[in-house]
């Protein structure tokens, strides 16, 4: 695994994002010839306050289209954890609210992670 902060991925639609944080499987080549793609992306977190609406609306559909297994959205306006899982035909199927507690993300179960941190 490898933490990449404020980095592009490289999207099918040809589009390049810089997510706040993506945690993606790490390569040989560190991703000096090429930007972590999708298959590559274990999930993408983005902090937001400005871009709230385009953070929950598109870029969840952009990243739901592209298979991106988890996107969270630290609500900053509301101090909310938006998690949107399980991507199937462009569209997230689960979206969960979070403003305490913990949360694992899919790919890691054993790793536990305060809401409150995040926020």
């Amino acid at each position: 695994m490898q933490i990449r902060i404020g980095a592009p991925i490289t999207l099918p639609n040809s589009s390049e994002p810089e997510p706040d944080i993506a945690i993606v499987q790490r390569v040989e080549d560190n991703y000096l010839n090429h930007h972590p793609y999708p298959e590559n992306i274990f999930w993408v977190i983005e902090y937001s306050n400005t871009s709230l609406d385009k953070d929950l609306d598109v870029k969840a559909d952009i990243y739901a289209a592209a298979g991106i297994p988890e996107y969270w959205v630290v609500n900053l306006k509301q101090s909310i954890l938006v998690v949107f899982r399980d991507p199937i035909d462009g569209k997230y199927q689960s979206r969960q609210e979070f403003i305490s507690g913990s949360i694992s993300p899919l790919v890691f179960p054993d790793v536990t992670l305060a809401v409150a941190v995040l926020l």
